[in-house]
């Protein structure tokens, strides 16, 4: 009977053991196959590229997805800008060799096969001749696509003619013109912010008072977009201030010409742009806010109000090199409309591969812009944009 109970134990306590024994490997299985899965979800998972944050800006989404551009093997793009040097067109050309070498990391072509896009621009910024010459050499290489920021809207129309007939798409970024068959236009929404810009300088300067503006030129369509966008509003908006002048910096010819005749200078050709500046702001002893509407712009107006030793007047300006950032945390800027030249590069690669492979455009693709301050300038989404 002894022998029976201790046989039962142990029968029993093997049972026990091997029921264990089955629900630890179970259990081991399980976690091994969860590890295994997030292990393979970890892998497969997309990481994030350090430039999305300029990417997630652009709109339609379209824009920032390479996937599908299915190029020929050895395909060339070229991107014309407004000059060949400076940080925001430097901006675009990173987006737009980004853009390609996106477009051959998908497409899994090296060497010569690969796609190649080449940028470039005048050596004299804003320079119409020289960019139409440069249009001209492009479009003998006959690249499969083409994307320029045109200087000068009234330029442009014969090139954009030959084009045409020899089967080159057009894309338009930054600055465009009324060129019907343009196939796609990819810029900041100038109207839309030069609009945010005065309702900005508006609380700045308390809704009263004398603005001035600076505006890049007088012929491209993003400075006049830039220029109409914020008279608008403030005409509309706020009856108490008052644009007193509006300054083309490309029109120093004719401010030469009155200075000289105002103080007797008998060669106006010496006057140099920064003692037009100087002339501008003495005009205005009650200047409460100036609008700037280009990086290179910008800083010329600060360091006119410095040499002028004018703090007490506002300044509201577009984009923010090294130097626009440190005079926005200085106090000498107030804001700044920050664009995003790197997505726009990139857009405009994109939409010339669309155009190429007739996959069909938006008219417009907005890039984005950012409102910076001091305030907001360490931001995670500023410095994204900025980096």
């Amino acid at each position: 009977m002894k022998i029976k109970r201790v046989m039962a134990a142990v029968m029993c306590t093997a049972v026990l053991a091997c029921g264990c024994g089955n629900n630890e490997s179970t259990e081991t299985k399980k976690e091994e196959k969860i590890n295994q899965q997030t292990g393979e979800a970890a892998q497969t998972r997309p990481e994030e590229k350090e430039y999305q944050g300029k990417l997630d800006m652009i709109e339609p989404s379209a824009y920032r997805d390479v996937s599908g551009l299915n190029l020929e093997p050895g395909s060339y793009i070229s991107v014309i800008g407004k000059a060949d040097s400076g940080e925001y067109w430097e901006q675009v050309e990173a987006g737009a060799s980004q853009a390609v070498a996106d477009i051959n990391k998908n497409l899994g072509y090296k060497g010569k096969d690969e796609v190649k896009v080449v940028c470039s621009g005048p050596g004299e910024a804003g320079n119409v001749d020289e960019q139409v010459n440069i249009l001209d050499e492009e479009l003998a290489r006959y690249p499969v696509a083409l994307s320029i920021a045109v200087v000068d809207t009234k330029a442009c129309g014969v090139q954009f003619d030959l084009a045409a007939e020899s089967g080159i798409p057009i894309v338009a970024f930054d600055s465009g013109n009324d060129y019907p068959g343009l196939m796609a236009m990819v810029a900041t929404d100038n109207k839309k912010m030069a609009s945010e810009a005065a309702d900005h300088m508006a609380e700045f300067t308390g809704s009263s008072g004398e603005i001035v503006m600076f505006v890049s030129d007088s012929c491209s369509e993003s400075a006049m977009e830039r220029e109409t966008g914020f008279m608008e509003q403030i005409g509309a908006a706020y009856p108490e201030m008052m644009i007193t002048e509006v300054y083309h910096m490309d029109q120093q010819e004719d401010m030469r010409n009155l200075i000289a005749a105002e103080k007797g200078i008998e060669y106006p050709e010496e006057i140099t742009e920064e003692e037009i500046l100087d002339y501008i702001l003495a005009r205005h002893p009650e200047l409460k806010g100036c609008y700037a509407t280009d990086g290179e712009t910008t800083n010329a107006v600060v360091d006119a109000l410095d040499r002028a030793e004018r703090e007490d007047v506002k300044v509201i300006g577009y984009d923010a090199d090294e130097e626009e950032q440190k005079a926005l945390k200085d106090g000498k800027i107030n804001g700044l409309i920050v664009q995003n030249p790197f997505g726009m590069g990139y857009a405009s690669v994109i939409a010339s591969a669309r155009a190429a492979l007739s996959m069909g455009n938006e008219a417009y693709v907005n890039t984005g812009a950012v409102w910076v301050t001091k305030d907001n300038l360490e931001s995670d989404r500023v410095k994204k944009l900025l980096e």
